[in-house]
């Protein structure tokens, strides 16, 4: 994870979701995926083929992260498209529930964003939701804004849900750093002008940050 700091220190970090302010997504879907006898391979091609670079526009997963499909439409479609070892038809209903069963906060990531915060730097949230619940009130309490892809119907990479974070903090692009588990987003958010980190586990992270924040650098020891 390379950074540098020729710009000045940010004013802002903005944060991913899940697998970032989460435990991996991916250990979620390998627990589910197991449970409910899924051939992993049928997911994979399920997901390369509606959010792959060469995914057309308007695939299921693209409307479901926008907010135009309902969630059990979009069970529906996905459990059609998935395939059972024992050849069973597969349960649309609460999908994705069981899809993201596994998912734990991870403690380090809020205790770093508390840390940013303390060290006067603001903290948003920006993520592409698939229609789960999310923590609300533990969210807002700490990132503002809080964006999400289904209630502003626009979603990462593009480039207008990173204008508009930008825009609902008051700041330029190149005051903000950007922390995603996705290279996809994380390549989106560079090119309007973010400076961007892809994240791989908090203490990581934090290093990175640190790098470009001298504030953080000296607020203390990085979280066990």
């Amino acid at each position: 994870m390379t950074t540098t700091t020729d710009q000045g220190p940010p004013r802002a970090v903005v944060f991913d979701y899940g697998g970032v302010l989460t435990t991996p997504v991916r250990h979620s879907i390998a627990a589910w995926l197991e449970q409910d006898g899924i051939e992993p391979d049928s997911f994979s091609r399920t997901l390369k083929a509606w959010l792959g670079r060469q995914a057309p526009q308007g695939t299921p997963l693209h409307r479901l992260e926008t907010g135009e499909l309902e969630v059990a439409e979009f069970e529906r479609l996905f459990a059609a498209w998935l395939v059972r070892w024992d050849g069973a038809a597969i349960d649309p209903v609460g999908l994705l529930d069981r899809l993201f069963a596994g998912l734990r906060p991870e403690l380090r990531m809020y205790a770093l964003a508390e840390e940013l915060r303390d060290c006067g730097v603001a903290v948003a949230l920006l993520s592409n939701s698939w229609g789960n619940d999310y923590p609300r009130e533990r969210l807002e309490a700490l990132f503002a804004p809080v964006v999400l892809s289904g209630e502003v119907g626009l979603r990462k990479p593009s480039r207008e849900i990173f204008e508009l974070t930008v825009r609902e903090m008051g700041l330029t692009p190149e005051q903000v750093v950007f922390v995603d588990d996705a290279e996809v987003n994380v390549a989106g958010a560079r090119a309007v002008g973010l400076r961007a980190l892809l994240h791989t586990d908090p203490a990581a992270t934090r290093t990175a940050l640190a790098h470009l924040l001298p504030r953080l650098r000296h607020s203390g020891a990085a979280p066990a």
